[in-house]
């Protein structure tokens, strides 16, 4: 049983964070282990308030789930604080942890703010140069980068900067761009798209989560980074496709069905 290691917020409503990520890795044939960075106390109409965990035991979860499981690919989510991110980055380092997709959350959907300004700075200077590939989405694109995007025409020097930060490859994921749902991989060989479908289901909790820890997985399950992004790209299309009505607000995706209700990699 290959170990993905997840290290990120808790979401009390089951939508996102470690919890949605668990259900992703379990759906794809992997064993989930987790670090849990921050508790927030959140449902499907957004966030109430966040409580942050100590770095120190931050590190002390990576280091006990590393001493017992080869892992074989690390997902970041939430950090929540710059101390966090430090911590988290240092724990990469010495474990030398394969495989690390970082998904820079820095605000919830209804506007929260997860990672404060000096947040955003140590995620720049300590974990993008630690990154196999970060997944940002516009507007996260703009807080790495500096750059202000007014059409896709603007992405490239976008992710330019942040590849000269260190990242290995750059994700902008197509969620809040105009037109198809069209996810772009900036490496320095170049560019390469990955359209689907844009679901007109309404609004979704989750699906930066469910793309970046799919993304881990399919790292995890020996892909390679191309192939793993389609993968993860037509995973979470299917997944948005079942999502349902579990309260009052945004839709939630249910990995624990897997999409299209057969194999666990959902094809």
């Amino acid at each position: 049983m290959r170990t993905v290691l997840t290290i990120a917020g808790s979401d009390s409503s089951g939508g996102a964070g470690s919890q949605l990520d668990l259900a992703v890795f379990a759906a794809l044939g992997l064993h989930g282990a987790a670090a849990v960075t921050a508790l927030t106390a959140q449902n499907s109409q957004g966030v109430q308030r966040v409580f942050s965990v100590p770095p120190s035991f931050v590190a002390a979860q990576i280091d006990a789930v590393v001493a017992d499981f080869p892992v074989r690919a690390v997902k970041i989510g939430m950090l929540q604080r710059p101390q966090i991110v430090h911590r988290v980055a240092e724990r990469i380092k010495r474990r030398r942890l394969p495989n690390v997709v970082l998904d820079p959350v820095i605000k919830a959907s209804d506007g929260a703010s997860l990672l404060s300004p000096r947040g955003v700075k140590a995620l720049r200077e300590s974990l993008l140069p630690l990154a196999t590939v970060t997944t940002p989405n516009l507007a996260e694109t703009e807080a790495l980068s500096g750059v202000r995007i007014r059409s896709d025409a603007d992405l490239p020097a976008a992710a330019e900067v942040i590849l000269k930060l260190g990242a290995a490859a750059v994700i902008i994921t197509g969620g809040h761009r105009a037109g198809a749902a069209v996810d772009t991989l900036y490496t320095a060989e170049g560019q390469r798209d990955y359209p689907e479908e844009r679901l007109e289901v309404g609004a979704v909790h989750g699906t930066g989560c469910a793309f970046s820890s799919a993304l881990a997985g399919y790292l995890a399950r020996g892909s390679g980074l191309p192939e793993a992004v389609a993968e993860a790209k037509a995973w979470v299309t299917e997944a948005i496709r079942h999502s349902a009505a579990v309260g009052r607000g945004a839709r939630f995706l249910l990995p624990a069905l897997p999409p299209g209700g057969g194999d666990c990699d959902g094809r």
